[in-house]
């Protein structure tokens, strides 16, 4: 078994409160990007988000889904739950490749800018008939990060759509900066512990529905969720977490991010190696 470190401890809504975070959203400013056209820029700008990106191929993305049947089993067999597989890219050599692979790498890059930090990796599997939802909540509440240069590219493990509950976001809400949310009650079912009410006044809601291999990319600032699992059909998606050098993370959080592009000049980001091998546990 591997002791592969954790580094990162987890804040609660206190003491992120009590951090001096910027987190307005800065859009991007590249101007030539490489695979991404300058539409697709624009509409991340404006919208927050770019969807149906074809990453992998049926037959790519198999391998990455055979790992993670694999690595569920094990991790269910030990009673936890099909969401706790986090720092995915610390235990796992699979996930490690894929947060550094380089056709995502290349994407992130033409959204961020040259110099790209990868540094969080987690899956969110929703197993058959699950009735549990992701509530309404921007993914920079969560996070002892700043400023808000950060972008989630998640992965589709399995075909994900409306009736297993793919997620959904609101189309240009991250331009309204990081809005109150309430803790979530117990009675909501909710994954997380943040509910963002009446979300549906921030904007449009589009549904997120993706082939498995494709991606959709979202700022930390853009609202989103996801209902329950209604179908016999899994639906699990790696979430790859991306930032750029600038960006300063307490509490251990840059310790466990890889410099994968460009250059981190004081030397915040920790650059972990490759797991050498996949740690047997969660």
């Amino acid at each position: 078994m591997s002791t592969q470190p954790k580094f990162k401890v987890v804040p609660n809504h206190a003491q992120l409160a009590q951090m001096d975070r910027d987190l307005a959203f800065h859009p991007s400013a590249v101007q030539h990007p490489k695979i991404l056209t300058p539409e697709q820029i624009a509409h991340f700008n404006r919208q927050g988000y770019l969807k149906g990106l074809r990453i992998f191929s049926a037959e790519e993305i198999a391998g990455p889904r055979a790992f993670f049947d694999a690595i569920l089993a094990r991790v269910m067999a030990q009673g936890a739950s099909s969401y706790s597989i986090i720092s995915a890219h610390l235990k796992y050599g699979a996930v490690w490749d894929l947060i550094t692979h380089p056709r995502i790498v290349s994407v992130v890059r033409d959204i961020l800018g040259e110099a790209v930090v990868g540094w969080g990796a987690q899956f969110f599997c929703k197993l058959p008939g699950d009735g549990k939802i992701v509530a309404w909540h921007q993914d920079a509440s969560y996070w002892p990060l700043t400023p808000s240069r950060t972008c989630t590219v998640w992965l589709a493990i399995d075909d994900a759509d409306v009736e297993n509950g793919c997620m959904r976001f609101v189309a240009g809400s991250h331009h309204h900066g990081h809005l109150t949310f309430r803790p979530s009650d117990p009675g909501e079912q909710n994954v997380l512990n943040q509910t963002v009410e009446n979300a549906e006044q921030y904007g449009t809601v589009v549904d997120v529905e993706l082939q498995a291999g494709q991606v959709s990319i979202h700022s930390d600032l853009l609202l989103h969720s996801s209902d329950a699992n209604h179908s016999q059909r899994r639906r699990c998606g790696l979430t790859l977490r991306y930032c750029t050098p600038e960006v300063r993370g307490t509490m251990g959080w840059n310790k466990e991010g890889i410099l994968l592009s460009g250059a981190d000049p004081e030397g915040h980001w920790g650059n972990p190696p490759r797991p050498v091998q996949d740690y047997e546990g969660i």
